[in-house]
């Protein structure tokens, strides 16, 4: 599974390759915010998954998530944010994203959501 993470904590990006060592045939590709997440899409794509935060410098994720989509990229995005708003769940799942996962979180709870990410993305329409 080749996952792209986009977070601007290094701290955080360790918590979440930590987790993903427990997934088989893992290849995690990093980028500290959205501007080189965008790279990366373009450049090191296709992903199986998006872990995307919310908040960054340079190009926050929900803008890297429109950008994404108007490229008619379909990889399931997981959004992860510390806001837990109704109204930043529903904009994000309007912008495209598939899920949405709110810090801190637990290992358990991070490997739960991206299981439940990919079944759902993965099932026929």
């Amino acid at each position: 599974m080749k996952i792209l993470l986009v977070d601007d904590s290094s701290t955080m990006r360790n918590i979440w390759k930590k987790t993903l060592r427990n997934i088989d045939d893992v290849e995690i590709t990093e980028a500290e915010d959205g501007v080189q997440g965008l790279a990366a899409v373009d450049e090191s794509g296709p992903f199986d998954l998006i872990l995307l935060d919310w908040n960054m410098p340079n190009m926050d994720g929900i803008t890297l998530l429109k950008k994404v989509r108007e490229k008619k990229i379909l990889t399931p995005v997981i959004m992860v944010t510390t806001e837990a708003e109704k109204t930043r769940i529903i904009e994000a799942i309007k912008a495209g994203a598939n899920n949405y996962l709110v810090k801190p979180f637990t290992p358990d709870a991070l490997q739960s959501k991206i299981q439940e990410t990919v079944k759902k993305t993965a099932a026929p329409a």
